[in-house]
């Protein structure tokens, strides 16, 4: 009973193609799409303004950084995705290269990052949503507006619409993923369609003299503010959890991954390039939940920023989808090994999905959101989600020794010095978030061992025990 022992890969990808599995409905537009989904949403929004206050103008550097420090990693996500093509992400490729205990504590901390990325990204966009429904001039309840606590002075009792929106798209999710990524792309070209119309918009009101100081803060505000941008990056490996429901995973995997990242990227350095050379940084201080809407009200365009909160909406309603999405296929996965319950990796026979454990974190995850104040979350998603990054690319380098003769569809280039690099860059990124951020994240890492050693490792199938 090793902590350190590993799942045989040949085995792992055969097991994928038995009857009664995950249904095979995906192609390359649909992962491109559900990257972009789940990438284009809180970040571009929301984000753009905390991190203008932080880098200046030298935002759009910032967002290089972090796409550099992704882009990196894609390319190993993109190795082991088309090579082991099975659900669960970083999760199944530590467990076959790493180690069990390994791949245990990143598929635990996998959970808390997309579930508590599922509930922030609610909250915001019950923000939105409440925010256009007034321009109507409907409003709705004020107890039932936000989280107890969320709105200093007022009394609340729960956040119904980020309630709301979780069970219609936990719904949505346990139907199908066919007919959830039909409704992800509708979503998705709206949303592009919003972030180009600003484009066009706003790029004859930039004033270049507002980009001067360009960097103000110097390189650590450069870093500090990419430290935070990078939750805006989150979610292209939420792609990867689809591995076992793609048509072609060797070739369209890659696609997805680095196609979705490249286009997101250039989308973000546009928008924050014309974002602060049309208001001078400072001025976003008290304005940073709706930076790009302000940008707009700042030119006297306010005629387009109700559709600003329609693509704002669309935008954060396909990050919740696909990182539910992805949340739910690695505890599947976990499940299946034997680490979590059996119900949870149990196949939906009509829809052929896993229909238990979606409403599991559905539920879960919409009443955090409803009754939690989740102000302060982005540091702690992602400084999961940089450790996830640092494992999948040590695992590249670690797979290369042990098995250099396994196909592999796409191979990472320059191995080892490029995932050593996205190690150094997520590492470095790593070292700007808070130390509050550090202890909750070590809290819930000794969580992760108790609940292992006392639950996960005896009910383990590579002890041919029965799952439970």
């Amino acid at each position: 009973m090793s902590l350190f022992r590993t799942k045989n890969l040949d085995n792992m990808v055969a097991a994928t193609r038995t009857p009664g599995g995950l249904k095979k409905v995906l192609g390359p537009t649909d992962l491109i799409l559900m990257g972009i989904g789940a990438i284009v949403g809180t970040g571009i929004f929301v984000l753009t303004g905390t991190g203008a206050l932080t880098a200046g103008p030298a935002l759009t550097v910032s967002f290089i950084v972090a796409a550099i420090a992704c882009g990196f990693a894609a390319m190993c996500y993109a190795e082991f995705a088309s090579t082991v093509p099975v659900a669960g992400s970083i999760y199944t490729y530590s467990y076959a290269v790493l180690g069990e205990l390994v791949a245990w504590m990143i598929g635990w901390d996998l959970l808390l990052e997309y579930g508590l990325a599922t509930s922030a990204v609610s909250v915001g966009w019950s923000g939105y949503f409440q925010s256009l429904l007034s321009g109507f001039g409907i409003a709705i309840p004020q107890a039932l507006s936000a989280a107890p606590g969320a709105l200093p002075g007022v009394h609340t009792i729960m956040n119904l619409p980020a309630l709301c929106i979780m069970l219609v798209l936990t719904a949505m999710l346990s139907w199908g993923v066919r007919e959830s990524a039909r409704v992800n792309n509708v979503m998705v070209v709206i949303k592009i369609t919003v972030v180009l119309l600003f484009i066009v918009v706003g790029v004859k009101h930039v004033t270049p003299a507002n980009w001067h100081p360009f960097a103000p803060f110097g390189g650590k505000g450069i870093m500090g503010a990419a430290a935070v941008v990078f939750f805006a990056f989150i979610g292209f490996d939420a792609v990867t959890s689809a591995a076992e429901e793609v048509k072609r995973p060797e070739r369209d995997l890659p696609i997805g991954i680095i196609g979705s990242l490249t286009i997101c990227t250039i989308l973000y350095v546009i928008v924050s390039a014309i974002m602060t050379g049309i208001v001078p940084f400072r001025l976003f201080e008290g304005h940073i939940d709706h930076p790009v809407s302000l940008a707009l009200q700042y030119a006297g365009e306010n005629w387009f920023s109700g559709w600003v909160d329609l693509g704002a909406i669309l935008g954060m309603t396909t990050v919740i989808l696909v990182m539910a999405y992805g949340q739910t296929r690695i505890i599947f996965a976990m499940s299946r090994d034997g680490l979590l319950p059996a119900r949870l990796s149990t196949v939906h026979p009509k829809f052929g999905t896993p229909f238990f454990a979606t409403w599991v974190v559905g539920i879960l995850f919409g009443l955090i959101a409803a009754f939690v104040p989740l102000n302060v979350l982005a540091e702690l998603v992602n400084i999961g989600t940089l450790a996830a990054f640092c494992l999948v690319s040590i695992a590249v380098i670690v797979l290369r020794k042990k098995r250099p003769d396994l196909k592999r569809a796409f191979r990472c280039p320059g191995v080892p010095i490029v995932p050593g690099i996205a190690v150094v860059f997520c590492l470095a990124l790593m070292a700007f978030l808070s130390a509050i951020t550090w202890i909750a994240f070590g809290i819930w890492l000794v969580l992760g061992l108790i609940v292992y050693f006392g639950y996960a490792r005896s009910r383990s199938a590579l002890n041919g025990a029965t799952q439970s």
